[in-house]
C-alpha cells in the first residue's frame, strides 16, 4: 500500500515538474483547434480553425520552450452549413519561422505540436506513393523494405480460371491464364481494370506534370535507385498486371481478377479462393487503351531500361482501339451476367453505363501519343458541359488534362484546346467563390454532395483542378486553394482526423482495410487514404456519432463506407501532396 501511494506522488511530482519545465504539454489539448497536422511552409498561408461560441484571442507558442513567438485575433464567425456551428479563422501566415509549434487558445487549451519548414509534406507525399507498394500482389514485402508490416506474397495469380462470361477462341470455360502483379485494388485483394485506369492516369499524369521532380524521390521500395523513378517503377508493377488483362486473339480487355466473394479478414497469403477473370467490356478496355497509350509515350525515355516496354503499350493501346471501335457498347452489368454464368460474381462491380467519358479519355491519349488526328474523328469532348471531377466511372477529365498539357507540344488548335483550358479554370473558378465564408476554409465541402463514398478523393481530385488551373494562369490563388485542402486532409475538417494512416497527432488507426485488420499490429498500413465522411452510412456501421454531412465519419473497420482506403483515393493524395510539394520548391 506505501509503495502504490509512494509511486503515484512520484508520478504526481513529475508530472508536476513536467509542466514546470515545459508549460506547453501542461495545457489541456483542444479538440476545438483544428490544423494541418503536419504543418506548414514559412512562405505560404498558415491557418488554423477555432470551434467557439466567441471570439478569443489565440497564441503561437514554441513547442520546446513555451515561449510566445505570436499572438493574434482570430476573424470570424463563420456559420457552418451543414452543423450550423460557429468557427473562427485564426491566420498566422505572418509567422514564418521554422520550428515546432502549438496554437493555445486561452481558456480552450492547446492545439497538437505542428511544424514550420520547407519541404514539409515531403514524407507525406512519398508514404502516399509507398501505400501502393503496401498494396502489391504476388510478390513477398520483406522488412527491409516494409519494416513491421512485411509479409509474405499473397495471391501469386498464376493460375487464374476464365469464367464463362470471358470465353473467347483459345480460352475456353475454365481454362487457365497467368496474370500475377498489380496492386489490390482496395481494402480487398481483387483487382479491377476499371479502377486500375483512373488510378495509372492520374500517377502517370503526375509524372508527365512534374517530371524533374522525381528525379530524386526514393521511397525505399525493391527498384529505388535502378536509374527510373520510383514513381515510375511502382505504375510498372500495376502496368504488367494490366497487359495480362487484354485477350490476345482480338484485344479485348477483361473488366476484373477476382474471387466470387470477398475473402475474410485475412492476410493476402491466408486467401486461397479460386480467382477468375470476367466480361471483357467497352469501358474497361477504353480505360486500358488510355493508360497503355499513356504509359508508351512515358516509357519511350527508359527504352534502354525495359527493352521492348513502350512497344508493348502502345502495341496493346492499338488493338485495344480497335476492338472498342468494333464493340462500341458492350458494358458491364454484374447482376445479368449472374442470371447466365456461373459461378456467381459479387465482388466490387465497377458498373458504368456510359462510355463517352472513356473514349473522350482513350482519344486524347491516343492523340497524344501519336500526333494522329483520325483518334479525335467523331469525338465530342463535351466542354460545354461543367467539368466534372473524376471518378472511376467519369473520366474525361483526365483527357482535358492531357490536352491541356500537350496543347502547345502538338499545337493543338485553340478552337479545340481553348474550350477546355477554359472549362479548368471555369471549375477552380467556382471552387474558389464565397471560400472566405467556408467554416474550414476550404473550396471542399461548400456543398454536402462534395461527402460522398471517398470524400477525401474528392477534396484531392479538387485540389488537382486548382493545381491545373494554376499551371494554365500562374494565378497563385489556385495552387493556394489546393494547399488549402491538403490541409483539410489532413486535420482542418470537421471530424479533426487526419485521413493518411501514419500522419498526423489525431490519425486513422482503424481503417477498412484486409491486412491492416489480420496482421495482428497496432499500426495499420501507414500511406493509406481513408475514404473520410460519408452520410450515407451504406455500411450500417454502429460506431458513427453524427449524420451531419462533414462529420459523417468512424474511425473503426467496420466501416467500409468512410474508413476503407482504395488505390484510386490513394493516386490523387499523391499527386496533390507531391505537386504542391514541387511547385513550393519554386516559390
Amino acid at each position: 500500500m506505501t509503495q502504490t501511494v509512494f509511486r503515484s506522488f512520484g508520478g504526481l511530482l513529475l508530472m508536476v515538474l513536467c509542466g514546470l519545465l515545459n508549460p506547453v504539454s501542461a495545457q489541456q489539448l483542444s479538440a476545438a483547434i483544428r490544423l494541418n497536422q503536419i504543418g506548414f511552409y514559412p512562405n505560404a498561408p498558415k491557418t488554423a480553425v477555432i470551434l467557439a461560441e466567441k471570439s478569443m484571442s489565440f497564441e503561437i507558442k514554441d513547442a520546446g520552450t513555451g515561449k510566445v513567438v505570436f499572438k493574434g485575433k482570430p476573424a470570424g464567425p463563420r456559420t457552418n452549413q451543414h452543423s450550423g456551428k460557429m468557427s473562427f479563422i485564426a491566420d498566422f501566415t505572418g509567422f514564418k519561422k521554422s520550428g515546432k509549434y502549438v496554437i493555445e487558445v486561452p481558456g480552450l487549451g492547446r492545439s497538437a505540436e505542428f511544424e514550420i519548414g520547407e519541404k514539409i509534406h515531403r514524407e507525406v507525399a512519398q508514404a502516399a506513393l509507398k501505400g501502393f507498394y503496401y498494396q502489391r500482389a504476388s510478390i513477398d514485402l520483406p522488412e527491409k523494405f516494409a519494416g513491421k508490416w512485411a509479409r509474405p506474397a499473397g495471391h501469386p495469380d498464376d493460375k487464374i480460371l476464365i469464367h464463362a462470361s470471358a470465353v473467347s477462341e483459345g480460352r475456353p470455360e475454365n481454362s487457365v491464364i497467368s496474370s500475377p502483379r498489380g496492386w489490390y485494388d482496395a481494402g480487398d485483394y481483387n483487382k479491377y481494370v476499371v479502377n486500375s485506369g483512373i488510378t495509372m492516369g492520374t500517377l502517370l499524369s503526375l509524372y508527365e506534370d512534374f517530371p524533374s521532380y522525381f528525379e530524386n524521390f526514393n521511397t525505399n521500395i525493391p527498384e529505388s535507385n535502378n536509374g527510373v523513378p520510383d514513381l515510375l517503377d511502382e505504375v510498372i508493377w500495376n502496368l504488367r498486371w494490366m497487359l495480362t488483362m487484354q485477350d490476345p486473339a482480338d484485344g479485348g480487355v477483361y473488366h476484373k481478377l477476382t474471387n466470387p466473394r470477398f475473402d475474410g479478414m485475412v492476410m493476402p497469403d491466408a486467401a486461397k479462393n479460386p480467382r477468375y477473370v470476367v466480361q471483357k467490356n467497352t469501358i474497361a478496355t477504353l480505360d486500358f487503351v488510355a493508360v497503355t497509350a499513356q504509359s508508351g509515350r512515358i516509357l519511350k525515355a527508359f527504352e534502354n531500361k525495359f527493352p521492348g516496354l513502350s512497344d508493348s503499350c502502345i502495341t496493346a493501346a492499338v488493338k485495344g482501339w480497335e476492338w472498342a471501335k468494333k464493340n462500341p457498347s458492350v458494358t458491364y452489368n454484374q447482376e445479368e451476367m449472374n442470371k447466365k454464368f456461373d459461378p456467381d460474381v459479387v465482388t466490387g462491380a465497377y458498373g458504368d453505363r456510359s462510355s463517352s467519358d472513356e473514349w473522350i479519355w482513350a482519344a486524347a491519349e491516343m492523340y497524344a501519343l501519336t500526333s494522329k488526328t483520325d483518334y479525335l474523328k467523331n469525338i465530342s469532348f463535351e466542354t460545354e458541359k461543367p467539368l466534372p471531377l473524376p471518378t472511376w466511372s467519369q473520366v474525361k477529365t483526365l483527357g482535358y488534362y492531357t490536352i491541356a498539357r500537350f496543347s502547345e507540344d502538338l499545337k493543338i488548335e485553340k478552337q479545340f484546346s481553348q474550350p477546355i483550358r477554359q472549362n479548368i479554370v471555369k471549375f477552380s473558378d467556382d471552387l474558389l467563390t464565397d471560400l472566405e465564408k467556408q467554416p474550414y476554409h476550404t473550396v471542399m465541402g461548400k456543398t454536402a454532395k462534395d461527402y460522398s463514398w471517398g470524400s477525401s478523393s474528392v477534396a484531392a481530385n479538387q485540389g488537382i483542378a486548382l493545381i491545373y488551373a494554376f499551371k494554365l494562369t500562374n494565378d497563385r490563388k489556385y495552387l493556394l486553394a489546393a494547399l488549402g485542402n491538403l490541409d483539410y486532409l489532413l486535420g482542418r475538417n470537421a471530424t479533426g482526423y487526419s485521413f493518411l494512416t501514419g500522419f498526423g497527432s489525431k490519425r486513422v488507426m482503424h481503417p477498412h482495410h484486409r491486412p491492416s485488420i489480420a496482421d495482428g499490429i497496432a499500426d495499420p498500413v501507414p500511406g493509406l487514404l481513408s475514404g473520410g465522411p460519408n452520410p450515407a452510412q451504406q455500411d450500417k456501421c454502429t460506431t458513427y456519432t453524427s449524420k451531419i454531412a462533414d462529420e459523417s465519419f468512424t474511425d473503426d473497420d467496420c466501416s467500409y463506407a468512410s474508413n476503407e482506403i482504395a488505390i484510386n483515393w490513394n493516386a490523387p493524395m499523391v499527386y496533390l501532396s507531391a505537386a504542391i510539394e514541387a511547385l513550393m520548391e519554386k516559390k
